[in-house]
């Protein structure tokens, strides 16, 4: 079916309806912000959300890109400040924030929580690197500067396995990919996670970037070392080569006893397991930028297989062959057991993108924008997540954030300027 019909209507919607996600300070909120959905959505319509407010800065980019400049700063810069402000002075920082408070989980006390349970995931510098290019100027952010350091130092030390060199999740509350198989239901402190170490990565070269833009070369130098450090350790414990991809890593394992005289012959010298789960994560190292030329094109044969991810309407979040493949709806946790997610959608297209792989690039724009098109024309608005065969929507009318990011996939398909995360 043609998407030529459906490009203007989504490009209309998307810039008519962009300001919706603007709110005003509101009770512990102080600064202007940005939400994922329309006021029509209750439960989106007031949190500040981590990941989602930096992937709607990023859908707002190509807004502004196409219309005026300037008129979302303020509530983009405000998302970043309203997290900054309420991060602790050695960088424990809240995943999502409402007028009343946090979002918290686990029966844990405030000092017990910084160490023992997740928090905002690594993307506040993203973030605020991405406002500071597209202003061409990061000096907004200097006074900032320990809350953001202590923020990556946290993750470079609560936060990861000193064994493989590895981020991973406390527990399984609030890790993005809500119920993702190699997390989910998993024991505390086992999976480092592609997902989240993919994340860690592209946000420790931001800091260097951030870094170099206020003239400080010899550490944003060295906040890149950190990156590569941990690019080294990803390819290290979570390349497959069996399977030409990545997985996430299994860090569940005893430690090692040399007075055990059963182990003590041959003691183990592995330090994690892959977790052999097909989940479209796997493919954020080509967004990430770290997988090489033959790992990407490895994993490009593997999207291409309609057996498992590949769909008539975009990549699904979990391999169909996977015994946990699910599409029922779901919210907290919210479903990536199969269904179609427009950001699952755009991260691999730009992953696909940034490799060159560009007829699978145009023809995941294409399915997105007939997805999202057909929706849109048929109930008026979008939603959270899709059927990934027929692309009837699975639950969430009005949610927009990340699903505006159909409007850079758009760009691409017209050659025209495509506005970029970091």
């Amino acid at each position: 079916m043609s998407i030529d019909r459906y490009i203007p209507m989504l490009r209309a919607y998307i810039l008519r309806t962009a300001p919706e996600m603007t709110r005003e300070p509101a009770g512990h909120i102080t600064h202007p912000y940005i939400v994922p959905s329309s006021p029509d959505s209750p439960y989106y319509s007031v949190h500040l959300w981590d990941w989602d407010s930096w992937l709607t800065s990023v859908a707002l980019a190509q807004v502004e890109a196409e219309t005026e400049t300037g008129r979302f700063t303020t509530y983009e810069q405000g998302a970043v400040l309203n997290f900054l402000e309420h991060t602790s002075d050695d960088g424990q920082m809240p995943v999502q924030m409402h007028p009343d408070g946090y979002l918290r989980h686990g029966d844990f006390s405030d000092e017990e929580y910084g160490l023992r349970q997740n928090m905002h995931k690594p993307v506040i510098v993203q973030h605020a690197a991405l406002l500071a290019r597209r202003a061409g100027d990061a000096e907004w952010l200097r006074p900032h500067l320990p809350k953001l350091e202590a923020f990556l130092d946290r993750y470079l030390s609560v936060h990861l396995h000193a064994e493989t060199g590895l981020a991973y999740w406390q527990t399984d509350f609030a890790v993005g990919v809500d119920n993702d198989p190699s997390v989910f239901g998993r024991p505390a402190g086992s999976t480092a996670s592609i997902y989240l170490n993919a994340l860690l990565y592209r946000e420790l070269l931001a800091y260097g970037d951030v870094l170099e833009k206020l003239d400080d070369v010899k550490a944003a130098n060295r906040w890149r070392r950190r990156a590569q450090d941990l690019a080294d350790a990803v390819v290290a414990h979570c390349w497959d080569e069996r399977d030409g991809t990545f997985y996430s890593a299994d860090l569940l394992l005893n430690p090692i006893d040399d007075a055990d005289w059963l182990h003590s012959g041959a003691p183990r010298h592995w330090s994690s397991l892959v977790l052999r789960i097909d989940n479209w994560s796997s493919f954020l190292p080509m967004w990430a930028g770290f997988a090489s030329q033959e790992q990407a094109a490895r994993m490009v044969e593997r999207y291409r297989d309609a057996r498992t991810f590949n769909a008539t309407y975009g990549v699904r979040t979990l391999s169909r062959l996977e015994k946990m493949y699910d599409l029922r709806a779901s919210n907290n946790p919210s479903n990536w057991l199969g269904p179609i997610w427009g950001i699952s959608n755009y991260l691999v297209f730009r992953g696909l993108q940034k490799y060159g792989f560009h007829e699978d690039a145009r023809e995941l724009a294409e399915k997105t924008v007939l997805l999202f098109g057909q929706d849109l024309e048929q109930n008026g608005c979008l939603h959270e997540y899709y059927h990934p065969d027929s692309g009837e929507p699975i639950m969430t009318r009005n949610f927009q954030n990340w699903n505006y990011l159909v409007l850079q996939m758009i760009a691409y398909l017209e050659d025209r300027p495509v506005a970029s995360e970091f």
